[in-house]
């Protein structure tokens, strides 16, 4: 029994085992078809799925002259300055300007009624006149006494009496003389004219208003606007740097609008003040503006730069472009083939929206100016359309386009 048992069970043991070759056979080309059709699905992967070009706005860098500037905030202020006031009371009968009149000096503005002292000069004149006359006499008296005390006819004390009222005489005329001169200062006070050249303001007066020398209100104000002062601040720290430069020769000073945008006038720098202000550790410098098309107006606020030099031939690019890391400042620089490398560059001066490069960059390169917070080293990009000459863009973001128009703006300050 025993015999047949092994006989039952031996051909099913082999089927079995046949079975589990063939099943396991299956899973391992199941296997290797899977790692195959992975293999090539990312073989095709990376050879359709390549990065995109990165859209990034650039600028080539440029060789030009770099003016360097100091920038304060300044204040508009008046050569001169007159309130017109009466030196004389009296009725004014003539207002001779118009309100905004550019007036010359000594030109008549006022006129108070001159009569009562027309009336005291000829008192006064009255007075010598008849004091004159006294005098005359005097002296007539004088000399025939002196004749008549050395023919021994008359005293000496006489003669001493008649030549004290002669000069008593004298000294009269003198004093009369003052009145009229007196009397004629007064007539000449009633004709209120122009001390300086300027621009007459509002009028304060009318005519027939009664004026006071005592007054404090001004009749009319004069204020000189050609030329014109500017003064403005600059800390400290540059004081030394800008009487360094005053030795060479004269320095420019730019005034622009409230805004920092509008140009206004170009002037010249005339002075330093003599001591530091302690609470705002700043110094005072003073301009000087010809002004000739009034383009600056008393207590006027105005942004300062004094030009301190000019630097020829500078490697200059946007500000924009400089990206700052752990190993200092660089920038992305577009290849010919259109890939960005990373590189380290020395920064020598910063003005406005330019970047004046020491080294690390030549001219006719051309750099990113916005776009980088995409890009690593070797990353490719493509130019934003619209370049003006070298690759430069106009449209590639706000902040490129912007620091491009303000380097195009520096340029021909510079120039000029």
């Amino acid at each position: 029994m025993t015999n047949k048992l092994k006989t039952d069970f031996g051909p099913m043991m082999k089927t079995l085992a046949d079975w589990l070759r063939a099943a396991t056979l299956g899973v391992l080309a199941a296997a290797a078809a899977s790692l195959l059709g992975c293999s090539g699905g990312t073989v095709r992967a990376k050879g359709t799925n390549t990065p995109p070009a990165v859209p990034v706005s650039v600028f080539t860098a440029e060789k030009r002259d770099v003016p360097v500037y100091l920038s304060g905030l300044g204040n508009v202020t008046a050569f001169n300055t007159v309130n017109v006031k009466s030196r004389v009371d009296g009725a004014i009968t003539q207002v001779n300007f118009k309100e905004g009149q550019q007036v010359k000096q000594g030109d008549l503005l006022i006129q108070i009624d001159p009569r009562p002292y027309q009336v005291q000069l000829e008192q006064a004149e009255g007075q010598l006149a008849k004091d004159q006359a006294q005098l005359k006499d005097a002296n007539i008296d004088l000399a025939r006494d002196t004749e008549l005390v050395a023919s021994g006819v008359l005293a000496q004390q006489q003669l001493d009496l008649q030549r004290a009222q002669a000069g008593q005489l004298e000294g009269t005329i003198k004093s009369d003389q003052a009145q009229i001169d007196n009397a004629k200062l007064q007539l000449t006070y009633s004709r209120i004219t122009a001390p300086i050249s300027g621009r007459v303001g509002l009028r304060l007066v009318d005519i027939g208003n009664i004026v006071h020398a005592s007054d404090s209100n001004p009749l009319v104000v004069i204020t000189q606007l050609q030329p014109i002062s500017v003064v403005f601040t600059l800390p400290e720290d540059n004081l030394q740097t800008v009487s360094k430069h005053m030795q060479s020769g004269e320095l420019e000073v730019d005034a622009y609008s409230r805004d920092d945008q509008t140009k206004l006038a170009t002037g010249k720098l005339q002075s330093l003040d003599n001591q530091i202000d302690q609470t705002t550790g700043t110094g005072r410098l003073k301009a000087i503006f010809d002004n000739q098309d009034n383009s600056l107006w008393p207590n006027q606020f105005v942004n300062a730069r004094l030009q301190l030099e000019v630097r020829k031939d500078s490697t200059v690019i946007p500000s924009a472009a400089i990206q700052r890391g752990p190993n200092g400042t660089y920038v992305y620089v577009v290849k010919p083939d259109k890939s960005v490398d990373i590189r380290s560059v020395m920064v020598a001066l910063n003005q406005s929206n330019l970047s004046v490069i020491e080294s690390g960059l030549t001219p006719g390169e051309v750099v990113v100016t916005d776009g980088q917070d995409k890009l690593q080293s070797g990353s490719r990009v493509e130019p934003r359309t619209g370049a003006a000459g070298g690759g430069n863009s106009n449209g590639g973001g706000r902040r490129g386009g912007q620091s491009q128009q303000n380097g195009s703006n520096k340029a021909e300050a510079g120039g000029q």
